[in-house]
């Protein structure tokens, strides 16, 4: 969120607390998902929902844009169902060893997160093998 607007930033804010929310994540878990600074407290989460946002950190930035990109592709996977997209993030997956898509987000931080959007976004798992083709040579 680097070279943005405070107004862009705050809807970036209030999208992800409304989608943590959604998925029923607590002001502890939705702290340790964001990675946001000691300096914000849990009980201090409820700021974000009333018109502050995030810190412009860069960690907090590249988790919000993991969140953000995993939104996008839920409503690929379920265009026409917006409770399947809350569903799926809940409920075990054998992918993830039988843990729920936002327990591997929280527990194993932006490894999981990067875990979850690879197995929904093919495009970003791609883009993490480095396999990418220049077109003009051909």
């Amino acid at each position: 969120m680097n070279e943005i607007s405070r107004d862009e930033r705050l809807s970036a804010t209030r999208r992800t607390m409304d989608l943590l929310q959604g998925w029923g994540l607590g002001a502890r878990e939705i702290a340790v998902i964001l990675q946001l600074p000691e300096t914000v407290k849990a009980r201090h989460i409820g700021r974000f929902c009333d018109g502050e946002p995030f810190p412009d950190d860069p960690l907090v930035n590249r988790r919000v844009d993991y969140l953000s990109r995993i939104e996008e592709a839920l409503h690929t996977f379920f265009p026409r169902n917006p409770e399947m997209r809350h569903l799926w993030v809940k409920r075990a997956n054998k992918r993830f060893g039988q843990r729920a898509p936002v327990s591997v987000m929280v527990e194993d931080g932006e490894s999981g997160m990067i875990s979850v959007l690879s197995h929904l976004d093919c495009t970003f798992a791609w883009d993490l093998t480095g396999s990418k083709t220049d077109y003009a040579r051909t």
